[in-house]
C-alpha cells in the first residue's frame, strides 16, 4: 500500500503523523511511504532521515494525498478536502462531532476514516487519545500557571504561594486521562487542588493516589459553582469519547470567579465543556471575557511536538501497519477495537455519537464491511 504523509498545516502544528522510525517499520513491511518534505522539521525529523528510512520526499502535498492512506496527526483543515478521494484511508484525529464542513466533505468523498480518538484498546480504554491527554494534562496546569500572571491579564497568583502566603486553588472537572495528569502537576507544583467527576470509583481512585493532596467532590451543579467561586485556575478536562461535550460550566458561572481567574479548556477540540469557550491557536491562545481569561488551543500537545510526535506514533503505529497490511475491511474485522475508531465510510457516518451530534443518520459500520 502507497502510505502518505502531509505535512501539517494547521496553525502553530508541529507534529508529524510518523517518525523515521515508522516509515521504517511500513517500509519492510513492504509498503511504499510518500513524505511531504519538510514534514518533520518541526519535530527534530530532517528529510535526510526519512530518506534513510526508506521513504520518498515529494514537493507537492498533492502528491502526497494521492496515497492510499494518508497519515496524519490533526484533522484536515478546509484547504485540504479537495485532496480527498474515494475509497482512501484518512488516520488521524477527526473530533467530528463538533465539525460539520469537515463531516461532510468526508462523507461527499467518500472516505475510510479512521479516528485515533475513538479506537478502543484490547483491555479498554483509548489507547490513541490517551497520549495526548496526558500531554494536554501535564500542559494545562503548566499554561494555567503562566496566564495567571498579572502581564498575562491574569490575577497575578503564584500557585505554589510562598511561606506566608496561601497557595493558588485549581479545580479539575473531570478525573479521567487529562486530569489525573493535571492533578500530577497540580499536586507536584504544591497548589490547593480540588476534583470533580461523577463516577465515585474514579473519585475514590484519586483519593488513594494522591492521599491528603487534593479535594475530591461528586460533580453536580451546586459543587461546580462553589468550586468556581474559589478557584484561581479551573481545568476542563472532560471526555465523552466522539461526542460532544457537555457544558458544565455556563456563562453565568463567570460572575461568581474572582476576576483574573483564568479557564483552560482541554475539551475545547469536541466543544468544549465551557459555554463560553472557542477554539484558539498558539499564536493566540487567550481570550477574556467577564474578566475570567480563557485559553482554549485546539492542539495543546503541538507546542512540545518531538515528545507529543513520539508519544503519538507509539500509540498509532501498530493499527497503521494492521491497516496498511489488511486494509479497513480485514484489519476491522479481526479487531473490534479499531472497527470503533471507523467514523466514515464509503459515505455512511458510521460513529453514533458523530451522528447523533450532527443529526446525522447513523449505519453501524459492520453491517456495510460484512457486504465489502
Amino acid at each position: 500500500m502507497k502510505i502518505g504523509v502531509p505535512k501539517e498545516i494547521k496553525n502553530n502544528e508541529f507534529r508529524v503523523g510518523l517518525t523515521p522510525g515508522a516509515v521504517s517499520a511500513f517500509t519492510q513491511a513492504g509498503h511504499e511511504v510518500l513524505v511531504e518534505r519538510g514534514a518533520g522539521l518541526g519535530s527534530g525529523f530532517p528529510d535526510e532521515e526519512y530518506l534513510q528510512a526508506g521513504a520518498q520526499i515529494l514537493d507537492d502535498p498533492k502528491d502526497v494525498w494521492q496515497a492510499q492512506m494518508v497519515v496524519k496527526v490533526k484533522e484536515p483543515i478546509e484547504c485540504e478536502y479537495g485532496y480527498f478521494h474515494p475509497d482512501m484511508i484518512l488516520y488521524t484525529y477527526l473530533h467530528l462531532a463538533a465539525d460539520r464542513p469537515l463531516t461532510m466533505a468526508l462523507l461527499e468523498s467518500k472516505v475510510k476514516a479512521v479516528a485515533y480518538e475513538t479506537i478502543v484498546g484490547r483491555e479498554g480504554g483509548l489507547p490513541c487519545l490517551a497520549p495526548m491527554s496526558e500531554i494536554a494534562g501535564r500542559m494545562s496546569v503548566q499554561e494555567g500557571a503562566k496566564y495567571l500572571e498579572k502581564t498575562f491579564g491574569g490575577r497575578g497568583v503564584l500557585l505554589a504561594g510562598v511561606p506566608g502566603v496561601e497557595r493558588g486553588n485549581i479545580v479539575i472537572l473531570g478525573g479521567g486521562n487529562v486530569g489525573t495528569n493535571a492533578c500530577k502537576m497540580a499536586v507536584g507544583m504544591g497548589a490547593n487542588v480540588t476534583v470533580l467527576d461523577v463516577s465515585a470509583r474514579r473519585l475514590a481512585y484519586l483519593d488513594d493516589i494522591f492521599p491528603k493532596q487534593i479535594t475530591t467532590l461528586y460533580s453536580t451543579r451546586d459543587n461546580i459553582r462553589r468550586a468556581l467561586a474559589q478557584a484561581d485556575l479551573v481545568i476542563g478536562a472532560v471526555l465523552l469519547p466522539g461526542r460532544t461535550t457537555p457544558k458544565l460550566v455556563r456563562k453565568e458561572d463567570l460572575a461568581v470567579m474572582k476576576p483574573g481567574a483564568v479557564i483552560v479548556d482541554v475539551a475545547v477540540d469536541q466543544g468544549g465543556c465551557v459555554e463560553t469557550s472557542h477554539p484558539t491557536t498558539h499564536d493566540d491562545p487567550i481570550f477574556t471575557i467577564d474578566g475570567v481569561v480563557h485559553y482554549c488551543v485546539a492542539n495543546m500537545p503541538g507546542a512540545v511536538s518531538r515528545t507529543s510526535t513520539m508519544a503519538l506514533v507509539n500509540a498509532t503505529l501498530p493499527y497503521g501497519l494492521e491497516l496498511a497490511a489488511k486494509g479497513v475491511e480485514g484489519a476491522c474485522a479481526q479487531d473490534p477495537g479499531l472497527l470503533s475508531g471507523l467514523n466514515c465510510y464509503a459515505g455512511h457516518c458510521t460513529f453514533p455519537g458523530v451522528a447523533e451530534a450532527l443529526g446525522l443518520e447513523y449505519t453501524a459500520p459492520d453491517s456495510l464491511l460484512s457486504h465489502s
